[in-house]
């Protein structure tokens, strides 16, 4: 989702192909041993296999909304915050939304440590419309995807106890054209469909 967030921004088009992750084609498994998404192959043969490094590329070619520019030069900070979402965060995430795959995982354990990383999100946004500043940064498009998520376990509870600036800020992202747009739902692909380009305006139906 953060991956082809990036790329529709800096306007750079790919190639896509939609994987369904129970049948995963061959083509996909021969350029990737972590035989998950997303995988980007550049034109060199070089994969990247990572989301956030994918938005970085994307963003590192053009950044025409200043994404990697937070306000106040507080670009540290914003990788920092990024890599305790991808890191402590996720991992609570995990535990809170699969808890039967993990040996010993309390649920609501996680659910409550996930809940301290929003009220730090909480103590950015009472500052500013977004994370780090008035306009959006890497960090907004980084990290709402594992709030949506999070969200998602539980709603009532979501509504009834995350932090409010972090359920506004969450709102307006998945409310926004842009993500309207990630999620489109391709089909799967065949290597005998034709090509199909990403960030074009989908395909009608």
């Amino acid at each position: 989702m953060r991956a082809r967030m990036a790329i529709m921004v800096c306007r750079q088009q790919v190639q896509l192909r939609e994987v369904v992750l129970r049948n995963k084609p061959q083509q996909m498994l021969d350029i990737s041993a972590k035989a998950t998404v997303p995988v980007l192959q550049l034109p060199g043969g070089a994969v990247i296999e990572e989301s956030l490094q994918i938005m970085l590329w994307a963003l590192q070619n053009n950044d025409p909304q200043q994404l990697l520019s937070p306000d106040k030069n507080k670009h540290a900070q914003m990788l920092v915050l990024i890599a305790d979402n991808d890191g402590s965060f996720k991992h609570n995430l995990d535990r809170y939304k699969y808890g039967n795959r993990y040996e010993n995982a309390d649920p609501l354990q996680h659910r409550a440590a996930g809940l301290q990383f929003l009220q730090v999100l909480d103590a950015l946004l009472q500052q500013s419309t977004y994370l780090f500043g008035e306009k959006p940064s890497l960090a907004d498009i980084a990290i709402f995807p594992f709030v949506r998520q999070f969200a998602g376990v539980d709603r009532n509870w979501f509504e009834q106890s995350a932090p409010k600036a972090v359920q506004s800020w969450l709102s307006k992202w998945l409310a926004s054209k842009q993500f309207g747009a990630i999620m489109y739902k391709y089909t799967a692909w065949n290597s005998e469909d034709p090509v199909v380009l990403f960030a074009e305006k989908p395909p009608t139906r």
